[in-house]
C-alpha cells in the first residue's frame, strides 16, 4: 500500500480547497491511500465550495476514491476568519504537520505533501520556526539538507534558504557547501533516477566576483568545490546568474545550485508559477509542497489553481517509487 497524507496548510488560505481539487484530478493507483489533517469543518466548508469528486461512505469522514479509501483525520473544530492568518488558523496548521510528522516517525506513511502555510500566523501560534522546511528537519534532526524545487522546466536547490541578505555571505562555507552538494547528488540520483547528473553552480557576486573583483567567495570556496575530484564530473561553474538565465543555460543541466533565496526563485517561479513543487531534500521521509503561498486573497472563492498541488503529489509518487525500486535493487 502507498500511503500519503495530506496536511491542511492555513485553513484561513486555498489549502483544503487545492487539496480536494488535486484529488479530483489524480488518476490512482490500486495501492494509493490518502490521509487528510485538516480540522473537520475546514474541511467540509470547502468541499461546499469545490464539490469533490470522491462520494462519501456510510463511515463518518472516510471517502470512497475509485479504488481506494480517502480519510479525514479531524483535528477538531477551528474558527475560521477566511483570508485573514490568524493564532487560530497558526495552531491549526501546526498541529496538522506535527500530526504528519509523528505518522512518518512511526512509518505508517510514505510521503507528506503539504498544503501551503502562513508564516506569520505560525508565528503568532508561538512557534518560532520560518517555514515548512525547517520543521520538517528540526524533527527529524538532520542537520545537512536543501530546499529543492522540482519542475519539467528546471530544478534547483538552494545554498541558504529563508536567511536575510545581510547573512548569506558568512553561510557560503566549504563545509556547507559541500555538504548541500552531498545531498543534492544523492538526491538527483536516488530520487530522480539521474546517473550522471549535470549540475550549475551560480556565484554569489554579481558578475560570479569578477575574477575576485567584486568578491572573493568564488575564488576561495566555489571554485575549488567545482575542481574538487568528487565533485568535478557533477558540477559546472560558477555562473553569473544574469548571463546564465538570459542565455537559457538552465536547459543544459539537471539542477541548477544557487547561493540565496530569491537568486533562484525568482527564474523559477518565472518559469513555472502554478506548476513548480516544493521538496526537502536530506529527510528520511519524502516532503513535497506546491511552490506557492496561502493565496489569503482568493480564499474562500473557489477559484484557486490547484496545478501546483497535484505536481506535488505526482513527484511524491515518483520518488517514493523510486527510492522503493532503488532499495530493492540494493538488497
Amino acid at each position: 500500500m502507498n500511503r500519503y497524507i495530506f496536511t491542511c496548510g492555513d485553513i484561513n488560505g486555498i489549502g483544503p480547497e487545492i487539496i480536494i481539487k488535486a484529488l479530483n484530478r489524480i488518476t490512482v493507483n490500486p495501492d494509493d491511500n490518502f490521509s487528510i489533517i485538516c480540522p473537520g469543518n475546514a474541511f467540509y466548508n470547502a468541499a461546499e465550495i469545490v464539490k469533490p469528486r470522491f462520494r462519501f461512505s456510510d463511515a463518518k469522514d472516510i471517502f470512497n476514491y475509485d479504488s481506494c479509501n480517502i480519510w479525514l483525520l479531524d483535528i477538531g473544530k477551528v474558527k475560521q476568519k477566511i483570508g485573514v492568518p490568524t493564532v487560530e488558523s497558526g495552531k491549526a496548521a501546526f498541529k496538522s504537520i506535527k500530526t504528519a510528522l509523528d505518522f512518518s516517525t512511526r512509518g505508517a506513511c510514505d510521503a507528506v505533501i503539504t498544503a501551503p502555510i502562513s508564516k506569520q500566523a505560525i508565528n503568532m501560534a508561538g512557534h518560532k520556526f520560518p517555514g515548512h522546511t525547517e520543521i520538517f528537519a528540526r524533527s527529524f534532526n538532520v542537520k545537512n539538507y536543501v530546499m529543492t524545487f522540482l519542475s519539467e522546466k528546471m530544478n534547483a536547490a538552494l545554498a541558504t534558504i529563508h536567511e536575510p541578505v545581510k547573512k548569506v555571505s558568512g553561510l557560503i562555507t566549504k563545509e556547507n557547501i559541500s555538504g548541500k552538494l552531498d545531498v543534492i547528488i544523492s538526491t538527483l540520483k536516488k530520487d530522480l533516477n539521474i546517473t550522471f547528473p549535470k549540475i550549475a553552480v551560480l556565484g554569489l557576486n554579481p558578475h560570479a566576483g569578477e575574477n575576485g573583483i567584486i568578491g572573493k567567495e568564488e575564488l576561495s570556496i566555489l571554485i575549488p568545490i567545482i575542481k574538487d575530484k568528487k565533485y568535478s564530473k557533477y558540477l559546472s561553474g560558477p555562473f553569473s546568474p544574469d548571463a546564465f538565465f538570459a542565455n537559457q543555460m538552465q536547459k543544459k543541466f539537471d539542477l541548477v545550485f544557487g547561493m540565496y533565496h530569491d537568486q533562484v526563485l525568482i527564474p523559477f517561479k518565472m518559469m513555472n508559477f502554478g506548476a513548480g513543487v516544493n521538496f526537502t531534500a536530506g529527510l528520511p521521509i519524502i516532503r513535497t509542497s506546491p511552490d506557492h503561498g496561502t493565496a489569503f486573497d482568493i480564499a474562500g472563492k473557489g477559484i484557486a489553481d490547484e496545478s501546483s498541488m497535484v505536481s506535488a503529489f505526482l513527484y511524491a509518487r515518483k520518488i517514493f517509487q523510486n527510492r522503493k525500486a532503488n532499495a530493492s535493487r540494493e538488497r
